[in-house]
């Protein structure tokens, strides 16, 4: 009888092994699929607010290349939106339980907050939760919110998400955020875009869903 169970569980495990290989390896090839180019969007000011994420000494710095490489369009972003009348905010992740005020974070001077500029705290990647986020926009009267900084796959991809839950419009300026490997920005931009309201097609702003723009296809009326 022991010797007939053994046999058996021998058998087993060389099933399993056989179903492990040929359900991983074809897995493990797949390529992420072809996502479609930032599209054109047309942003009104009032209704509008750019959020500036993580864009921090602690994380963008030499050992993160991307983010550095990102940050001259990043500020030619916010300089376009603040011309324009349009909302800048900022965002940084502090220590969970966080409840004494804490000095800003310290972000890289090329894109630094100016005085006034509000500055979210956040414990988690979506900067939605349990934050005052959502309240701000809403007293501002904000209903599509921009994305930008570090990272792809991370605090963007998370936020946006948080945004689409909360019922904003969320643009992602492509050419302003990044990852660490071109594999987490590719997937980064996949799940932005099919993500609860899937926007596979990249429609420019379509209503709860994600876009996916670049800040020299951004405009901004004057109102």
């Amino acid at each position: 009888m022991i010797s007939r169970l053994g046999t058996r569980g021998a058998r087993m495990l060389l099933a399993l092994a056989v179903t492990v290989a040929t359900t991983i390896g074809p897995a493990a090839a797949q390529t992420v699929p072809a996502m479609p180019a930032p599209v054109a969007v047309t942003l009104a000011p009032a209704t509008t607010a750019l959020l500036v994420m993580d864009v921090i000494g602690p994380i963008c710095n030499a050992q993160q290349p991307n983010c550095l490489a990102f940050v001259p369009r990043l500020a030619a972003l916010i300089a376009a939106a603040r011309k324009a009348g349009v909302w800048v905010l900022y965002s940084a992740a502090a220590p969970a339980g966080l409840v004494a005020p804490v000095a800003s974070p310290p972000f890289l001077a090329a894109i630094a907050p100016q005085s006034g500029d509000p500055i979210v705290l956040g414990a988690g990647q979506d900067r939605f939760y349990s934050t005052a986020l959502d309240g701000l926009l809403r007293a501002h009267g904000i209903s599509t919110l921009i994305l930008a900084g570090w990272r792809e796959n991370g605090s963007v991809l998370y936020t946006a998400v948080g945004a689409n839950l909360h019922g904003y419009t969320a643009v992602v300026a492509d050419d302003s955020t990044s990852a660490t490997t071109d594999y987490d920005i590719a997937i980064g931009r996949y799940q932005l875009l099919t993500q609860l309201n899937n926007n596979a097609k990249n429609e420019p702003l379509k209503k709860g869903a994600v876009t996916l723009s670049r800040s020299d296809l951004m405009t901004f009326p004057l109102e």
